[in-house]
């Protein structure tokens, strides 16, 4: 017997003192004179909310409180232009057909929202390769965009099948170059607010072209994100507010259709591939 192994089943203090109240540096609450435990009034990073609902849009409080302070003018635009852009992913997307077979399939509608989003935080057009961008982008960003490009793609091996990533957020979709991700850029770019990340991503995806890559939308995502000073670990969760309007519309849509508003394979298109 190895004595020297930790005994999994023991209970051990590990001295960590926590503290004693929950503190915030986002919200501060002025309680209510007759009830102490609800608020009278509320400001977020010292702008009084009853304010912000009168003179601010929701983008703009949404920037307040990831970044702890108001867009200015042509930062706001941006945001909200990406925003718009990122507002439905389209019914090709994973997330997006997740919560139209919630819908369809009689989920309750509480949950067809939070079912797309969990599909939508994945690794693949989700936002976990938001955030994967963007610390990619983070490294190289001080690098020749193309000299980049060219390195990476004498590494990659292209698969003989199927789609193909030279960097998070940059390759193929459908075989090819996703014209949609390209077309957002070029609106982006022509904003006072785009920043240096969007132009060398911008460069780096024109490096790609030759060989069918591209922009994909994490990417479109992640540059912006970057521009506007978002840390990459708040990537995720900002494309997931982006695209909830456009999720809950399709899974709404089919809420009251019959199970068979949705295409179901046969037999002779059911695969189930044996490893």
């Amino acid at each position: 017997m190895n004595t020297d192994k930790p005994n999994r089943g023991q209970v051990q203090s590990r001295n960590e003192p926590f503290t004693a109240r929950t503190a915030t540096r986002i919200c501060e609450e002025t309680p209510s004179a007759e009830n102490p435990y609800l608020s009278q009034t509320c400001r977020y990073h010292g702008y009084e909310l009853g304010e912000l609902m009168q003179k601010r849009s929701f983008v703009d409080v949404l920037f307040l409180l990831l970044r702890g302070e108001l867009p200015s003018p042509d930062q706001g635009r941006l945001f909200e232009t990406l925003l718009v852009g990122l507002s439905n992913p389209g019914p090709r997307h994973a997330a997006t057909r997740a919560a139209m077979m919630a819908g369809v399939g009689k989920t309750n509608p509480v949950h067809i929202l939070p079912i797309a989003l969990s599909v939508l935080s994945g690794n693949h057009l989700g936002g976990g390769e938001v955030t994967a961008a963007m610390a990619f982008l983070r490294r190289q960003r001080n690098k020749d965009p193309r000299a980049v490009a060219v390195e990476l793609l004498t590494a990659c091996e292209r698969p003989a099948e199927g789609d193909w990533r030279v960097a998070p957020g940059f390759g193929s979709r459908f075989d090819g170059i996703d014209p949609l991700p390209l077309s957002m850029v070029n609106r982006l770019l022509a904003l006072p607010g785009a920043g240096e990340a969007l132009h060398w991503g911008s460069r780096f995806a024109a490096a790609l072209k030759p060989e069918q890559g591209g922009w994909l939308l994490p990417a479109v995502a992640a540059v912006v994100f970057l521009d506007l000073g978002f840390h990459p670990r708040a990537g995720a969760g900002l494309f997931q507010i982006a695209a909830a309007p456009g999720l809950l519309a399709h899974g709404l849509e089919l809420a009251n259709q019959p199970r068979t508003a949705m295409p179901f394979p046969d037999d002779d298109h059911y695969f189930i591939e044996v490893t």
